[in-house]
């Protein structure tokens, strides 16, 4: 399968299987289009009556790249087949059984009363409730106990907010690198916070103890202060800015994420992203609101040429600030032409019911923060482990081909077929697709592979 498209004045041909990007000219760009459909003769008589009265283009340079085009192909860096099918059910096999990550709810509870909130503010649809440390400590165990071979183990605070369980999150971290020493694992920490309760404290500790921060921040103060209020319907932008470049610049610049939130009210999020970067921001991500359809904050059709066009503005000015020597990440853009994941990533996604878990305040297991307090996804809890084998067994076939959309979609190995949680959502299954996430997806890839076309060619 082979995808092409125009933009930042470059014509970009991506081979999907083998993961090739080529930078065409406009005839090899079009030839491309043509190769597979239509024969030599013809391709050529097209290309001849299209760019023939142009100077720079001969009938022997039109076949010769005919051929070079047709030596990609018998290189394997154009027109690939499909070789991955066949193992797709069997990669989940390879790890069964084998936990790596769990997103602990240390909170389900929050100060913030955000009215996009996916987590009920935090409730999950249930009663609030902190996380005690005996159920913190069981959840380290069951991760170590789960493990494997693997060395190196992740674990997500999570809420609601999790400092409005604060001193437990310092407990649980201290009973951890105590079990480091006793079995040979390591754990990486990461904290989520609306950044209401950041002190002096938190700053320090996380800064010793988290390998990733994610600062929740939604960019220009009235968009901001529109959605993140506390119960009494004030804004949090002001108490938490200064907060977040403290804590920023404590850190070095590094190992930490402004995550904002865009919606209807803001389809032109670039503005938002702006003003991060003025603030003094730089590792930056804003995602689509996740909501359900007849939410006032639910992205609408009208919304969606604004937004796409949002993400090609994003990529320009990404590009602009690169070669000013000011530039910033953008979390959906990373990506890595030259090694990038491997195929089981690309094939089977995040691992969501299988390698990655949540865990409620009571120890309860779901298949990801985004499943808690659907009951028919608990998975069991983190005494008896998984006993409902059937949902994780559905989980453990959730791969890019299992999802019959996604056969013809060019970007199935950059996204893993996505989101399983959107997909639920939005269809009833987790083997659906989030169309609207899709258009969304498809549009982030072609900017991401582009700005990183033009730093590889030394454009920016």
């Amino acid at each position: 399968m082979v995808h092409r498209y125009q933009l930042g004045g470059y014509n970009i041909v991506l081979d999907i299987c083998s993961g090739s990007v080529h930078v065409v000219d406009e005839v090899a760009y079009d030839m491309i289009g043509l190769y597979e459909t239509t024969d030599r003769e013809d391709i050529l008589a097209r290309m001849w009556e299209k760019y023939g009265d142009r100077e720079d283009v001969t009938a022997e340079e039109l076949a010769e790249c005919y051929d070079q085009i047709g030596e990609l192909k018998e290189a394997g860096k154009l027109f690939t087949p499909d070789t991955f099918r066949p193992m797709a059910d069997t990669l989940k096999q390879k790890t069964a059984g084998v936990v790596k990550a769990l997103c602990l709810h240390v909170a389900h509870t929050c100060n913030l009363n955000c009215s996009y909130c996916f987590a009920s503010q935090g409730k999950y649809h249930g009663d609030r409730a902190l996380m005690s440390l005996e159920v913190g400590k069981r959840a380290l165990d069951f991760l170590i106990e789960n493990s494997g071979s693997r060395h190196n183990l992740e674990v997500d605070f999570f809420g609601g907010e999790p400092l409005m369980n604060w001193d437990m999150i310092k407990e649980l971290v201290a009973y951890a690198r105590r079990r480091e020493k006793e079995t040979g694992k390591r754990f990486r920490f990461t904290l989520t916070t609306n950044g209401v309760l950041v002190d002096e404290d938190v700053i320090a500790f996380s800064n010793r103890e988290m390998s990733n921060v994610v600062l929740s921040l939604d960019g220009r103060k009235e968009i901001h202060d529109a959605y993140r209020v506390d119960y009494a319907g004030n804004g949090s932008w002001e108490k938490i800015v200064p907060k977040f470049q403290q804590f920023v610049e404590a850190r070095g610049g590094k190992n930490y994420y402004m995550r904002g939130t865009f919606t209807h009210a803001n389809p032109d999020f670039l503005k938002d992203i702006q003003q991060m970067l003025d603030l003094g921001f730089t590792e930056l991500s804003m995602e689509p609101v996740v909501c359900a359809p007849d939410d006032p904050s639910a992205l609408t059709a009208e919304d969606l040429p604004v937004v796409l066009d949002q993400y090609e503005k994003l990529a320009e000015l990404m590009l602009e600030r690169h070669k000013a020597g000011k530039p910033f990440t953008f979390y959906h853009y990373m990506i890595d032409l030259k090694g990038g994941p491997c195929i089981y990533k690309r094939v089977s996604g995040c691992g969501s019911g299988t390698e990655y878990m949540a865990v409620t305040p009571w120890g309860d297991l779901y298949p990801c923060h985004q499943f808690v307090g659907e009951e028919a996804f608990k998975l069991g809890d983190i005494w008896n482990g998984v006993t409902n084998t059937a949902t994780q067994c559905e989980f453990a076939a959730c791969n890019v081909y299992a999802r019959p959309d996604c056969a013809d979609c060019w970007a199935k190995l950059y996204c893993s077929g996505g989101c399983a949680a959107n997909a639920y959502h939005a269809t009833g299954s987790v083997t659906g697709v989030y169309q609207y996430g899709c258009e969304l997806f498809r549009k982030r890839m072609e900017c991401a592979i582009m700005v990183e076309v033009a730093k590889a060619l030394g454009d920016a």
